[in-house]
């Protein structure tokens, strides 16, 4: 079998270095144009020196694009940029994973209510599939054009799957509580994830109105048949990458520790990712790893399910699963070139 070529555009965040890291060992892939507009001409080592003697690819800026014959395309652009991308190329042959929030969303009005700015190519969010492989494989694998999940929606969108899908838990009102690394923040420098700000820190933000919260809502609707409502607050944590999202809701139905247990372990039988725990994970239990961690509990005391998801923010919430969802888009075994096992400590 050839190699499948593939794109990366904007490959100097930490989205990109994550992609290119996966896929320097992928046995199917060959990495054809790694893109930068503004280190165009650098080595990609001079850029993330960890890469030096790994990959030493120059800096391609994507005006070149067509000098490259490409079967798939990874964008690791910011919100706003990469429709335009998706806009200008719609008639290329390559397939896309969108890594941006930009093709996330239901609709150009729904994405202007939360991301605040227009929407330059409404027929894109027609034509993208949502890039969640254990809940729309089948999707995925006749898509051109993937709209990768948001890191925060990818621990609570799997956290809460099984129970809305059984009708286990009502689906008004529902709670998460994420605390996330700072790596969330991206590798520009910025107030938020300056080592003074952060260290020895700990903080809310984006309350009431994280532009997360309708990814979640309108995927889990989908879901469940039912219009859900969720009350999403995330947190920054002094650590580098890594999420926790500790979910409530409150049963429908009688249950149990055990009878949850094997709801999720049913659902997620055929899921490689997702490991339904024994003991409550952390984010080291999934560090540098594909895996989602997911500890469902009942507390008979206050009538409430308490589930508690864990992935790494840079891997499952973003590199990782884009790399799961190209492999199903081509045929492969999903795990292929994903195979990493945590790094604890």
């Amino acid at each position: 079998m050839d190699k499948i070529r593939i794109g990366i555009i904007g490959a100097t965040g930490y989205t990109g270095s994550e992609l290119v890291r996966i896929l320097t060992n992928h046995p199917d892939i060959e990495i054809s144009l790694i893109t930068s507009e503004s280190r165009a001409g650098e080595l990609l080592s001079d850029v993330h020196p960890f890469l030096q003697g790994i990959a030493d690819q120059k800096l391609m800026s994507v005006k070149q694009i067509d000098d490259y014959e490409l079967d798939l395309v990874f964008l690791a652009l910011p919100h706003g940029v990469s429709m335009d991308f998706v806009k200008r190329f719609k008639d290329k042959p390559f397939k896309i994973i969108d890594l941006s929030g930009d093709f996330r969303l239901s609709s150009a009005e729904v994405y202007k209510e939360w991301y605040k700015t227009d929407h330059i190519y409404p027929e894109g969010i027609k034509q993208a599939t949502f890039g969640c492989p254990e809940l729309f494989a089948g999707e995925i694998e006749k898509a051109s054009l993937v709209a990768n999940p948001g890191c925060f929606p990818m621990s609570a969108i799997l956290g809460l799957a099984p129970l809305l899908s059984g009708g286990i838990v009502k689906a008004d009102p529902l709670i998460v509580d994420s605390k996330t690394g700072v790596t969330g923040a991206g590798i520009t420098s910025k107030a938020v994830n300056l080592y003074s700000n952060v260290n020895d820190n700990f903080k809310a933000y984006g309350l009431k109105r994280h532009r997360h919260t309708i990814e979640m809502q309108e995927i889990l609707n989908r879901v469940s048949g039912k219009e859900t409502l969720i009350q999403f607050t995330p947190h920054l944590l002094p650590v580098d990458r890594g999420i926790l999202s500790t979910i409530y809701a409150q049963p429908g139905q009688d249950t149990s520790d055990d009878s949850l247990k094997e709801v999720y372990e049913d659902f997620y039988e055929d899921a490689p990712f997702v490991r339904i725990r024994k003991h409550i994970p952390a984010t080291k239990d999934v560090r540098g790893t594909n895996y989602c961690d997911i500890y469902p509990a009942y507390d008979d005391r206050t009538n409430m399910v308490i589930v508690i998801s864990v992935i790494d923010n840079l891997i499952k919430g973003a590199s990782g699963v884009a790399v799961q969802n190209m492999n199903i888009m081509f045929g492969l075994d999903q795990t292929s070139g994903l195979n990493m096992i945590p790094l604890n400590p």
